[in-house]
């Protein structure tokens, strides 16, 4: 049982409960598969530094062995860690089902742009520097929806922690979590990163596992 306040956790345990089988849970929306299924992912912003949140993801991409193609997005590298790196989305020569934005927020739009006429159809925007901060991220919110719902993709974010799936077929981590979660059964829904960062850490060590795992951020288009 988990037991969230609005300060943090207070306890995750097993739980002891006994039931029948019941019927089967509807498959996921077709709408949000290139999110959790997608068998190529640009990570635009990938870095060869550490400290760098383009740099953990795909690292975490790496280490739990994604099992499709990967393309580090970074227009000032050949290569990043140890991938082949392309300048932009656009010169990327294989189709991608998902982009993973890292790139500051005065350039996320570009890439956002330039994803849609590469014809991506998920999007998980990592960065920060929207609707939270008031003002011109308002308007750069407003914008971001505007050109995922004319492009007809499908986005977590803007200012998530990003998402997992542990299904042995996908086997992709695409967050900047320092500690991988274990596979199970579990799937957790989080607006807030920090609260997600601080979930998977506990269920490590209580050896729990999840099958699906996601941080919502501003939640501008999936929002649970």
């Amino acid at each position: 049982m988990l037991t969230v306040f609005s300060c943090g956790i207070a306890g995750l345990q097993r739980p002891m409960v006994y039931r029948e089988r019941g019927p089967a849970r509807p498959r996921m929306p077709d709408r949000v598969r290139p999110i959790f299924f997608p068998e190529s992912i640009a990570v635009i912003g990938a870095s060869r530094h550490k400290g760098k949140v383009g740099y953990a993801i795909l690292r975490n991409l790496l280490v739990n062995e994604f099992q499709g193609k990967l393309f580090p997005v970074n227009p000032n590298a050949d290569s990043v860690q140890g991938i082949k790196a392309y300048p932009r989305v656009g010169d990327i020569p294989d189709p991608v089902d998902l982009a993973i934005v890292t790139v500051p927020a005065d350039l996320a739009l570009e890439a956002v742009e330039e994803c849609g006429r590469k014809g991506v159809r998920g999007l998980i925007v990592i960065t920060a520097g929207f609707r939270e901060i008031g003002g011109v991220g308002v308007e750069r919110e407003a914008r971001l929806k505007e050109l995922v719902k004319r492009n007809g993709m499908v986005l977590v974010g803007p200012n998530c922690m990003g998402v997992i799936n542990t299904h042995p077929d996908v086997q992709m981590d695409a967050t900047f979590a320092p500690t991988p979660p274990l596979r199970g059964h579990l799937s957790f829904l989080s607006q807030s990163g920090a609260l997600g960062v601080a979930i998977l850490d506990h269920a490590t060590n209580l050896k729990l596992g999840f099958a699906k795992f996601a941080s919502l951020g501003n939640k501008a288009d999936v929002s649970g």
